[in-house]
């Protein structure tokens, strides 16, 4: 009889990048090869996962197959690299403590709460009924209670909080979705909410005491996952007009909070897409189309066709929501142009003047994040603000990077990014770096990812303005290499890296002001370029920009600027005289004549302001770009032809025809929605003759459209439909904002290109 062979074992290690911790990567794992009967161990240490397996050759090959592909909901893996190890004989599978060591892995963002948890939230038998802050592995805050990596719960906001018996055995146990959830917690051992200014009886649930104070009018300063919110009842115009009166903010939309995708739905149309877009785990808020009569104050959005509505995005949000039951506007706790506050002591001083009283809680934010913002343009989703549910996460880089580097950005919608390697961390919205508070939470940011992902830059990219409080603080920085970035470049260059393009393509950048290489102030350009090199092969017609920046608060000055450069601009016009005294109108005519205190600027948005003056929108602007806004949502969205702008042989744009024909309608008696929607036109199709006209020269094919001016959705629509019309490919931003807000990301793409 002949003897029985053993079964043939093999063993192999697999390494996996990505964002791999604090996800419930390791149980995963643990499932996986417990299923398919093999042995070995899985852990964290600085730079993602590894894991090693030990069994049958077909169950260990299983393994290395299944493992990429079957992730739990928030992991998300780059590239798993496996290799054969010799077999060790072990007879079980195990999960590791994690190790230290250089930190590379993936921080991942905050994420609303999952469906599993929201059903132990709203359910009265569960433990964790109306607990504001129930979460699992599958979801809640990650990036905002980071301290440090490895992710583990020593190093998070929740090292304070001792777990309960109950809490500690789900920690624990490899097969319940709460192993290793750092945040978990229970109303018996974590942490608690309150309500702080009113009278409320001992005991009372401090979630639907605020709903009771919601509803009679008051505002209340809500504590959420990145920083506090400040929340009112968007249905009554009273409490609505209160809070822009406390918070100094006149005319800038509100976001909406409501319940689900259902209840927004009767606020806004919203399509598949935008569906999918607000009941997205990151639960930015979304741009959608207002609905003709829908229940929402006037002055949440003045003036404006759209609002950005959210989902909530903790589970203390869901309880409020649901007990208010009706939209709440919620917006960032802070006083017009700060920072959002985050740190209880500041928050209770900065919005006391504001808020009515605070619903707090005593789990620490260690890192403010604002709310992201986004819309939908062309049937994709468009990022118009990168912050929360997004940061940390990073973007691939299409050169890499052979030395760490730091990129600052821009002045206005500040970020920065941090790269090494093909990978840049992108980091969140800080706002306009205008002020202490604002600077300081730039500067604290670059820290904490320095030190979150092991980054000492050797390179320091920023732009070329030398007023801006980014490009001080790149100079600044001591014993590195530092890269001037011009302005315009860095948005081309953004817009190709988010596509992986490495190749020369058109772009055509429009946004409100960026120093041009030359000094002067650039805005409506047409450049050819990479991430190696970029020429400016076209732009708008230079004018005299009356006051400087002031012009862009005073839309008007643009409007006599123009005229006055089309010979027609003595007199006040029609859609102004109410407005500005003529004796300033004078005064500024001359400064656009002379050029004293009139700097050139050749800004596509600075023309728009110009647009929506001569029609009367507005002659001051209360926020950056809201006569532009406003003109556009004035548009009419059927076809009435376009106004001409000549596109000369020198691919300079002449716009005076375009403001010639637009005042002829005005004094016709034409509708201004009639009147918007032609200017609108005629500068889609003059960007379009001129991207392919410079694309015909170049030999391209290739076009990009990116910078603030791009926001607008009539004029991105407009412009790409016309040339991929002319057979042009076209490229648009999608997860980097086309704003100022994705400056950092280019200039990190041009730095790491230039080595």
């Amino acid at each position: 009889m002949s003897a029985v062979l053993p079964s043939p074992r093999c063993r192999a290690r697999a390494r996996v990048h990505g964002v791999v911790q604090g996800v419930g990567f390791r149980p995963y794992a643990f499932r996986l090869a417990e299923e398919l009967g093999l042995a070995g161990h899985v852990g964290n240490d600085a730079r993602g996962v590894v894991c090693e397996v030990e069994g049958a050759p077909a169950a260990v090959d299983a393994f290395l197959a299944r493992l990429p592909a079957e992730t739990p909901p928030l992991a998300h893996v780059e590239r798993v690299l496996s290799e054969r190890v010799p077999v060790l004989g072990e007879a079980s599978f195990t999960i590791l403590p994690s190790a230290g060591g250089r930190p590379d892995a993936l921080v991942s963002a905050d994420t609303a709460p999952c469906d599993e948890c929201l059903a132990e939230l709203t359910d009265p038998g569960d433990r964790r009924f109306r607990y504001p802050f129930v979460n699992c592995t599958n979801c809640g805050p990650r990036f905002t209670i980071v301290r440090g990596v490895p992710y583990d719960r020593a190093l998070t906001t929740m090292a304070g909080f001792v777990m309960c018996p109950a809490c500690q055995a789900e920690y624990e146990d490899p097969r319940d979705r709460r192993f290793h959830a750092q945040p978990n917690a229970c109303p018996a051992c974590g942490p608690q909410a309150q309500l702080e200014g009113a009278s409320s009886p001992a005991g009372t649930d401090a979630v639907a005491a605020a709903a009771e104070l919601l509803l009679a009018g008051a505002i209340v300063a809500v504590k959420g996952v990145g920083g506090y919110h400040l929340a009112c009842r968007a249905d009554e115009e009273g409490a609505v007009a209160a809070l822009r009166a406390r918070k100094h903010r006149e005319d800038k939309p509100f976001a909406l909070l409501v319940p689900d995708a259902a209840a927004a739905s009767a606020f806004v149309d919203l399509d598949e897409v935008a569906a999918a877009l607000l009941s997205s785990p990151e639960r930015q808020i979304v741009l959608a189309p207002r609905r003709p009569g829908a229940p929402i104050a006037a002055s949440v959005a003045p003036g404006l066709t759209e609002l950005g509505v959210m989902l909530p995005p903790s589970p203390l949000h869901h309880l409020l929501a649901a007990d208010v039951g009706c939209p709440l506007v919620l917006t960032s706790g802070n006083v017009s142009d700060e920072p959002i506050a985050f740190a209880d002591d500041d928050a209770r001083t900065r919005l006391a003047g504001i808020a009515d009283a605070f619903l707090v809680h005593d789990r620490p934010i260690h890192m403010r994040t604002d709310d992201s913002v986004a819309r939908v343009v062309r049937g994709r989703p468009m990022l118009l603000r990168r912050s929360r549910g997004f940061a940390p996460g990073s973007e691939p880089l299409p050169v890499a990077a052979r030395r760490p580097l730091l990129a600052c950005g821009a002045e206005l919608k500040s970020t920065f990014c941090l790269a090494r390697g093909s990978r840049a961390w992108v980091g969140h919205h800080i706002g306009d770096l205008g002020n202490f508070e604002t600077l300081s939470a730039f500067r604290d940011g670059i820290d904490h990812f320095e030190a979150l992902f092991d980054v000492v830059p050797e390179v320091v990219a920023h732009d070329l303005h030398p007023d801006y409080l980014s490009t001080a603080y790149a100079l600044g920085r001591e014993g590195v290499e530092r890269i001037g970035v011009q302005h315009h470049w860095a948005h081309l260059a953004a817009c190709l890296a988010e596509h992986g393009e490495t190749g020369r393509a058109v772009g055509a950048i429009f946004d409100g002001t960026g120093q041009g290489a030359d000094g002067t102030s650039w805005g409506g350009e047409l450049l050819v370029g990479d991430l190696h090199d970029y020429e400016r092969v076209g732009h708008l017609m230079a004018v005299p920009q009356p006051g400087g920046d002031r012009a862009a608060r005073e839309p008007w000055r643009m409007a006599c600027a123009w005229l006055e450069r089309s010979g027609v601009g003595e007199d006040v016009p029609a859609g102004l005289r109410d407005m500005v005294d003529p004796e300033r109108w004078g005064v500024v005519r001359q400064m656009a004549h002379t050029g004293f205190s009139a700097p050139a600027t050749s800004s596509m948005g600075r023309l728009f302001d110009a647009a929506a003056a001569l029609c009367g929108v507005r002659s001051e602007s209360r926020y950056e770009g809201q006569a532009a806004i406003e003109l556009e949502a004035l548009a009419d969205p059927g076809g009435h032809g376009a106004y001409p702008i000549d596109v000369g042989r020198d691919l300079v744009l002449d716009p005076r025809p375009a403001l010639d024909e637009l005042m002829e309608d005005l004094s016709a008696g034409t509708p201004v929605g009639v009147v918007s929607a032609r200017f609108h036109d005629g500068v889609a199709h003059a960007t379009a003759a001129g991207c392919a006209a410079a694309a015909s020269a170049a030999g391209l094919d290739l076009v990009a459209l990116s910078g603030g001016v791009f926001q607008n959705r009539r004029l991105l629509t407009a412009t790409a439909s016309r040339l991929e019309a002319l057979g042009l490919r076209v490229l648009v931003p999608s997860r980097i904002p086309p704003n100022d807000g994705g400056i950092a990301y280019g200039q990190a793409a041009i730095a790491a290109a230039r080595g």
